[in-house]
């Protein structure tokens, strides 16, 4: 490293955020970003440390070592050349990755670890600003056709990657823009939208082909793609939302937090009107679900401009610090205090909603819940524990929940007639990212259920190198080893 005494020198310094007052007054991003002397310190913090856990921690395997050290020594083009050889789109993870490296870094044992996110989110607007980021097709066309369905990260990965190997690509979207959850579940005040318009651009100008509103299965047949393309990539998520199955979950006023957040986005880019959506505004908002999903809850009905907003977990309230029995540089589940949460929320944990009031028109007015404990012992799954007379009523106008996915829709695995895992998910090898099916591959949340945008990224270029490998009878896409990488 070129500051070997970096990180005895600089203490981490995170980019600031406007007033909680200011910022819930429009949907945009509100970071301020770092000067860059400030950046190239950040830089100079990354250690000589001989084994770099954030490799291991980063299961795209960012060479997080070397573009830090060229941030630090101000060589900021090489340093972007370095982080897209890995990630395709370091513009998106430098918003919405929690960051599983930092918790890995070397440094971090005993120190604030390596600020790596936000200075993979500035070397790639560096990049974008000084125009070193251009369409690069490529040279020689293969005669082989992939219909890649989805155009979440894992989808607009493996068509690049495929792209850059020479097939034509074309991405088809049930949607009406392209993005999947980065257009339709991330608010814009964490990821404003020009952000995924650029790139797609860049995409499109290398010679990816995009369709929208084209939902196969429904108004595109799986047997024409079939005829059509040499293979097919289904990259369509995770979407089944999990649902609370409890009396009064039918009240009006109880809706699904997706729902909440896609027609916000709908709203912010024009497409809807403020009266034409679920709004929170003048309303006492319950978010159940203690996730991001929850806290994109929380921040957007604060914009709304909600009476009150509260948050529900049903899991006990997390330490502060790493917990003793996740030790480094394993992934902690710790308390996570978000920018929507500094917005205005009060948190409650331990808590289960037992029953939804409405009143005579069916008309949300209240829930009640029960506090509650987890008895854990060793062999068994935990348990949940009721705690007698701590039920409790709630007024509330607006319910939203924020409680994760169940795997993927039947959709697509019926219109291809392909086999689902347990677990909902569409059942693909982990060899080679092959369905049951000839020719038809699955990659990102659809194979292995809900997770990070990290993951979905590196799902899709996993499967762009098995997907070339099929059509060519080798590939030349770079392919890592993620065996031994930590599943978060």
């Amino acid at each position: 490293m070129g500051k070997v005494t970096g990180f005895l020198e600089h203490k981490r310094q995170d980019e600031a955020y406007e007033v909680p007052a200011e910022r819930i007054k429009n949907y945009k991003e509100f970071t301020i970003a770092l000067k860059t002397e400030k950046l190239q310190e950040q830089g100079a913090r990354c250690m000589d440390c001989g084994i770099p856990f954030c490799h291991s921690g980063c299961p795209l395997g960012n060479l997080i070592p070397d573009f830090n050290d060229k941030v630090y020594r101000g060589k900021w083009k090489e340093a972007a050349e370095i982080l897209h050889s890995t990630n395709n789109f370091p513009e998106f993870t430098g918003r919405l990755c929690p960051a599983p490296c930092e918790e890995a870094c070397v440094l971090g044992i005993n120190e604030d670890p390596v600020s790596i996110e936000n200075i993979e989110k500035n070397i790639v607007e560096t990049a974008f600003a000084e125009g070193w980021i251009v369409a690069k097709p490529p040279k020689v066309r293969t005669e082989k056709s992939v219909a890649v369905i989805g155009s979440g990260p894992a989808g607009l990965a493996a068509a690049q990657q495929l792209n850059r190997a020479g097939h034509t690509v074309t991405v088809f979207e049930r949607d009406g823009k392209v993005g999947g959850l980065l257009r339709y579940g991330i608010p814009d005040f964490k990821m404003e939208k020009q952000v995924i318009d650029r790139r797609v651009e860049v995409l499109e100008k290398e010679g990816i082909t995009f369709k929208t509103n084209a939902h196969v299965g429904v108004n595109v047949k799986a047997n024409q793609l079939k005829e059509d393309f040499d293979a097919i990539l289904l990259c369509g998520g995770a979407t089944v939302r999990r649902s609370i199955p409890i009396d009064g979950a039918d009240a009006k006023g109880v809706h699904q937090a997706m729902d909440f957040l896609k027609q916000n986005n709908q709203y912010v880019d024009g497409l809807l009107n403020f009266d034409e959506i679920i709004s929170a505004k003048d309303k006492k908002v319950i978010v159940i679900g203690g996730g991001d999903t929850g806290s994109d809850c929380i921040g957007t009905s604060n914009r709304h401009g909600a009476t009150s907003v509260t948050n529900f977990e049903i899991l006990s309230k997390p330490t502060i610090g790493r917990p003793a029995h996740q030790p480094w540089p394993y992934w902690p589940m710790k308390l996570k205090e978000t920018s929507s949460h500094q917005e205005g929320v009060e948190r409650f944990f331990s808590i289960s909603t037992k029953k939804f009031i409405s009143d005579a028109n069916g008309n949300l007015t209240g829930l009640k819940t029960v506090e509650v404990e987890w008895i854990f012992k060793e062999g068994e799954r935990p348990q949940l524990k009721e705690i007698p007379n701590t039920e409790k009523h709630w007024d509330c106008d607006l319910v939203l929940l924020a409680l994760g996915f169940t795997g993927a829709e039947k959709t697509l695995a019926e219109a291809f007639e392909l086999e689902m895992d347990f677990r909902s998910n569409i059942k693909a090898t982990t060899k080679n990212y092959a369905t049951n099916q000839s020719g038809i591959f699955t990659a990102g949340d659809m194979r292995r259920g809900q997770s990070l945008i990290v993951w979905a990224i590196s799902e899709g270029r996993q499967a762009a190198h098995h997907v070339d490998a099929y059509l060519m009878g080798k590939s030349s896409l770079p392919l890592k080893d993620d065996s031994d990488l930590p599943r978060v």
